[in-house]
């Protein structure tokens, strides 16, 4: 797996793990409570790395989904890089922190209500500043937080209070670390065929892949969108069930059954992209073994 784009140096999230059954009373924070946890954050990463201190921290005061983190260009890390780079200064170790104004986030920052109450939020953050410091603090992270990335105590109840959350644990992960374990929460799921075209356009976003893998949808990637095949039931039937040429009546009720969870299966793929923040369009395959050359 490839790591994220090197402009924005070093992306992640402290990672809060909610008790089951229970939501947040807030999702995001004024600029003082913001800018309070920036700093326990910051404290963080030092420990994990003594040079952390000498980046730029930029996080936001509030929490998102899995999904909204991780799509291609990682538009959510880099609208906290845009919108920090106006502030005038020196960067060199400046903890920056964006909170509420009036009830509301700057930019693009405002998390989306679609996809709030899940079991997992994540507060985004951004290290940046010297190329060579931010290489050596970016290998260290890769290789220790996913194992010894804990939030301190101070900064996992800060956080619980000032969202109004009920967290079980928090630490700390990269983006690299949290695309691994969507790849295996998405296997645990049923996905894991999807995973190497949310794996492109995450990580190789001008790349191009393929899903051709019976019985799953046929689904191409290219040119930074997921084209979906969408066949006819007599171009399906050719296709995932030769077989059934001549069927009963018993077996055509069967296949009637399959073409319809194929057809709910496509849905849930396009789903999961759209989510991801990947353009899914369908085209119409007429004939079964034309797929390749339609998409």
């Amino acid at each position: 797996m490839n790591k994220p784009s090197p402009d924005l140096q070093l992306l992640g999230a402290l990672a809060l793990e909610l008790t089951p059954g229970t939501g947040a009373s807030r999702v995001a924070l004024a600029q003082g409570d913001a800018g309070a946890l920036a700093q326990r954050v910051a404290q963080d990463l030092a420990g994990f790395a003594d040079e952390a201190n000498a980046l730029q921290l930029v996080t936001v005061g509030a929490h998102y989904d899995v999904v909204e983190l991780l799509r291609p260009g990682w538009p959510l890390h880099r609208e906290l890089d845009q919108l920090a780079a106006r502030a005038p200064g020196d960067a060199a170790g400046r903890v920056i922190a964006f909170g509420t104004h009036d009830a509301k986030l700057p930019g693009a920052l405002t998390p989306q209500d679609e996809y709030a109450g899940g079991p997992l939020r994540l507060v985004p953050f951004v290290l940046g500043g010297d190329a060579d410091i931010a290489t050596r603090v970016g290998d260290a992270f890769e290789r220790d937080l996913m194992e010894r990335g804990m939030a301190g105590a101070a900064t996992a109840l800060l956080a619980q209070e000032a969202f109004g959350l009920q967290v079980e644990h928090a630490r700390y992960l990269t983006l690299h670390d949290l695309a691994a374990m969507m790849a295996m929460q998405y296997e645990h799921a049923g996905l894991a065929p999807l995973w190497p075209i949310l794996e492109a356009a995450l990580l190789a976003p001008d790349d191009e892949e393929w899903l051709e893998q019976a019985p799953e949808p046929v689904v191409h990637y290219i040119g930074r969108e997921a084209r979906i095949a969408l066949f006819t039931p007599q171009a399906w039937r050719e296709r995932y069930a030769p077989e059934a040429a001549h069927e009963t009546d018993g077996e055509c009720d069967k296949l009637e059954r399959a073409f319809e969870f194929f057809q709910a299966r496509q849905r849930q793929f396009a789903a999961v992209l759209e989510a991801h923040g990947i353009p899914v369009t369908f085209v119409h395959c007429d004939a079964a073994h034309d797929a390749h050359a339609e998409l």
